[in-house]
């Protein structure tokens, strides 16, 4: 396939024509020519109104149910999923069943996606069966393929588990990834400690939960001498955390959940379950907090957190219901619409596409002359309303039914496959 954008604005801090107006050429998988006005013979032309391209995104974290629960999310869903979001690359939460915790079931989803436009990453868990109690086998799981180490939202209590694990898995390179939610603390809460549970009347689950986790995870890693990379922060105080840590040259980063910067406590108001995320949906200060850290680089990553939850455990009882949402189609667009004219295109696609990449030691794609062809395309522009028929996911569970957003993907290219939207 020999493809032909027209007049595209590159957006890759990476590449010595960032924010360049130019035609580029794709043949043989490869970035074959840059220029103005290219003369060549191709077999598909793209010419959109300001149609832009960056990297193709890499989404830290996100959870599919295959293997064993293919009811939630399978690979196929998943990763269609993810390119229609933009999405070219992708690890995995191993809260699966059976669990990603062994050399098998790491080769199994190895194995099962390989070839696909979307490369797909095992995440191993830190613990067998994500049970908290004694490592996994983490080295094994390198070995076969796992991108890093988690126990995924069950947040590791034990102290000493989380050490042995930071200390085993440094001479092999292995990162360790940290929920912080410490549950001595969060008594089961619904939503964000504040008014808004006091007077809905649910429990209510305190920033502490997080910050004293994190505080924690902070001096085991400082011990251990090991870089440690922490899962959907959520509070002003943990990103103050994380930014001292970094000033003291630790070996820590982190990232949010894309929908933490577009709602608060109080999207939760009328009880409508889609809303109900782990961690909180917050306040507006910890948003204010976490964008200013993002620009500052405290927080390295933006992710989906895409979270499948099936109709039978969502569409219940608020308190009754699972936590979660799918991501993945809206993380990228609500990012172009939240962030775009507050920070500018260059950091999203820096926190979405190039600093995962970088943190998991992974080949960082560049939109130059030569380079393979690893890209999204898309209009940060067009305004387009997400309805709950355009979700390919098999679960359902979002909050953005009827929410206009501006920015749409229009494409993504992997692998020598191209998938329009």
């Amino acid at each position: 396939m020999r493809i032909l954008i027209k007049k595209v604005t590159i957006v890759d801090p990476y590449s010595s024509l960032n924010n360049k107006v130019k035609d580029v050429f794709i043949t043989n998988g490869k970035i074959e020519q840059i220029g103005v006005d290219l003369e060549v013979d191709y077999t598909l032309l793209i010419a959109e109104e300001n149609l832009h391209i960056s990297p193709g995104l890499f989404d830290f974290r996100a959870t599919f149910g295959e293997p064993g629960l293919e009811t939630k999310e399978d690979f196929e869903s998943g990763a269609k999923a993810a390119q229609l979001g933009g999405f070219t690359g992708i690890a995995i939460t191993p809260n699966t069943q059976p669990t990603i915790s062994n050399r098998h079931t790491v080769e199994y989803v190895v194995n099962k996606t390989k070839g696909g436009l979307v490369n797909v990453y095992p995440t191993g868990s830190v613990s067998q069966e994500i049970e908290g109690k004694e490592l996994a086998e983490l080295y094994d799981m390198k070995l076969a393929g796992a991108i890093a180490f988690s126990d995924g939202k069950k947040a590791i209590q034990n102290p000493n588990l989380l050490s042995r694990a930071l200390l085993y898995s440094k001479p092999f390179d292995g990162l360790i990834v940290s929920f912080a939610n410490d549950q001595s603390i969060n008594h089961n809460g619904k939503i964000s400690e504040g008014i808004v549970s006091t007077n809905l009347g649910l429990e209510g689950i305190p920033h502490l939960a997080e910050e004293i986790q994190i505080s924690r995870d902070i001096y085991l890693a400082e011990y251990n001498d090991s870089p440690i990379h922490f899962a959907s922060i959520s509070s002003a105080k943990t990103v103050k955390l994380i930014k001292e840590a970094k000033d003291n040259n630790l070996k820590v980063t982190s990232d949010i959940a894309a929908h933490q910067l577009l709602f608060t406590d109080k999207s939760t108001l009328n009880f409508d379950s889609n809303f109900k995320v782990l961690p909180p949906f917050r306040l507006e200060k910890d948003i204010e907090a976490l964008i200013k850290g993002l620009k500052e680089n405290t927080i390295s990553v933006i992710c989906s957190d895409h979270t499948p939850i099936e109709i039978e455990d969502k569409d219940k009882e608020f308190d009754l219901a699972k936590f979660g949402i799918v991501n993945l189609q809206t993380a990228f667009p609500s990012m172009l619409t939240k962030l775009a004219p507050i920070l500018g295109l260059d950091l999203i696609i820096e926190k979405m596409a190039i600093e995962p990449r970088k943190i998991l030691k992974l080949p960082i794609p560049c939109i130059d002359e030569n380079e393979k062809a690893n890209f999204v395309l898309y209009t940060p522009s067009k305004k387009w309303t997400f309805k709950k028929e355009n979700i390919v996911s098999k679960s359902k569970n979002s909050p953005y039914f009827d929410f206009e957003f501006t920015g749409k993907v229009y494409g993504v290219f992997n692998n020598s496959q191209l998938n329009i939207n």
